[in-house]
């Protein structure tokens, strides 16, 4: 998936206004200006839409990590240069504070069928030989889960 439309709809679902997105920015200790993010929001047809590299929507992530769950103690952790389907899951899951069994019930509550090992396999090293890569479908149809779970109000595209 596009790092700028995870950031969208991460947006969209738990209704940040620009100010909440710069503050969850700086909940990871990074500072980025309103129009920072105003263009990484923007649709990718619009002349001032600047893409969002790997490693923002990493320190995003996990600024929404402390944002969601506190921010531990000592030293932050390094924004990863590169990331992966996989990692964004793990990250999400981890700032929404989901076990493995409320993964299941959103992706259920969407029709997608998922099986616990299934759902293990995208959260193991990559080393590992029951690793599963995570596939744009499957990232897209969780973030639907989501949205529909925290915004069950608004009617989902």
């Amino acid at each position: 998936m596009v790092n700028n439309d995870i950031l969208r709809r991460i947006r969209y679902t738990f209704d940040f206004n620009d100010a909440e997105m710069i503050s969850i920015f700086a909940a990871a200790e990074h500072e980025v200006t309103r129009e920072q993010v105003s263009d990484w929001l923007k649709k990718d047809d619009d002349d001032a839409f600047k893409k969002c590299t790997d490693r923002e929507l990493a320190i995003f992530l996990n600024g929404l990590i402390n944002h969601k769950r506190g921010k531990k103690e000592g030293e932050q952790p390094e924004p990863e240069t590169r990331l992966t389907n996989n990692m964004i899951f793990m990250k999400l899951r981890i700032a929404l504070n989901y076990r493995a069994e409320d993964v299941l019930e959103i992706m259920e509550s969407i029709d997608f069928k998922l099986s616990k090992h299934e759902l293990s396999a995208f959260f193991r090293k990559p080393e590992n030989k029951h690793y599963r890569e995570c596939k744009d479908q499957i990232l897209r149809n969780f973030l639907l889960g989501v949205q529909r779970k925290e915004r069950p109000e608004v009617e989902s595209e």
